[in-house]
C-alpha cells in the first residue's frame, strides 16, 4: 500500500513539506520576519535544552512523577553513562530536540519539579499558603479585594464577598459567646470555624490554581485543612 504523500512544494528542486521548520522559515522571510522570528526560536530552543540538562539533576521520584516520554528518559539515562566530552555535547543536543517536542503543560511541570526541589515546597503547598493568606487578608479588609480582582477577574464578585461578611460574623458571634462566657468566670475551647472560613478558602484556591471554571467532576479538592480543624 503507497504511502499518502506529503503536502508541500518545491524551492531550487528540494521538497518543502507544509508545517516544517523550513517552511515556517521561508514564510517568515516573506514577511520580512525571519531574523526576530529566528532569534525567538533560538532562544526558546536553548531554554529548553537548558531545561533538560537541569532536569538531569533531578531527584529520581520527582523525575519519575513528569511522567516524560520514554525516549527522554532513555535519553538521560545515555547522558548520564557517557563520560566522552563530544559525545555528551551531541547527547544533550539529541535531549534539546526531544525537549521541544514536550507539550506546554509538560514543560511547566518540569519547571515546578525543579522548583519543588530547590525551594522543598511543592507547587501544590505553595499555592495552599498563598490561598491561606489571601484568605485571612480578605477577612481583615475589604481592600485587598481590588489586587485580588485584577489577578483574578473572573472571580464572581457577589459570592465572595458574601462569603466575606459571613466569616466576619461567624468570628463576631464566637468573640461575643467568648466575652460573655468569661464575665461568668468560664473559659470557652476555641470555636470551630464555620462552613464560610473553609469555602472561602477553597473559593480563592480554586482561582490560584486555575480549576475555578473547571467542571466539579475534574477538580480535586485537598480536604486537609477541614480535616485537621475537625480533629480540634
Amino acid at each position: 500500500m503507497s504511502r499518502k504523500p506529503k503536502k508541500g512544494y518545491y524551492v531550487k528542486g528540494v521538497f518543502v513539506a507544509e508545517g516544517s521548520d523550513r517552511d515556517l522559515e521561508l514564510k517568515a522571510e516573506l514577511k520580512g520576519t525571519w531574523d526576530s522570528t529566528r532569534t525567538d526560536r533560538k532562544i526558546e530552543s536553548d531554554a529548553l535544552q537548558d531545561l533538560g540538562e537541569a532536569l538531569l539533576g533531578l531527584r529520581p521520584k520527582l523525575l519519575e512523577r513528569l511522567q516524560l516520554p520514554e525516549k527522554l528518559m532513555d535519553a538521560f539515562a545515555e547522558q548520564k553513562r557517557l563520560s566522552n566530552f563530544e559525545a555528551k555535547r551531541r547527547q544533550m543536543q539529541f535531549i534539546g530536540k526531544l525537549m521541544r517536542k514536550l507539550e506546554d503543560s509538560q514543560v511547566q511541570a518540569a519547571k515546578a519539579a525543579l522548583e519543588e526541589q530547590r525551594t522543598g515546597v511543592s507547587l501544590e503547598q505553595a499555592n495552599i499558603l498563598v490561598a491561606e493568606q489571601w484568605r485571612d487578608r480578605l477577612i481583615i479588609s475589604d481592600e485587598p479585594l481590588t489586587i485580588w480582582l485584577e489577578q483574578f477577574p473572573q472571580t464572581d464578585v457577589q459570592q465572595l464577598r458574601t462569603l466575606m461578611r459571613q466569616v466576619r460574623k461567624d468570628e463576631a458571634t464566637a468573640k461575643a459567646k467568648a466575652a460573655e462566657a468569661e464575665t461568668k468566670g468560664h473559659i470557652l475551647p476555641p470555636a470551630k470555624k464555620g462552613s464560610a472560613y473553609r469555602d472561602l478558602f477553597k473559593v480563592l484556591l480554586s482561582h490560584i490554581n486555575g480549576t475555578a471554571n473547571r467542571p466539579a467532576d475534574d477538580v480535586f479538592v485537598d480536604d486537609s485543612e477541614d480535616d485537621a480543624e475537625d480533629a480540634e
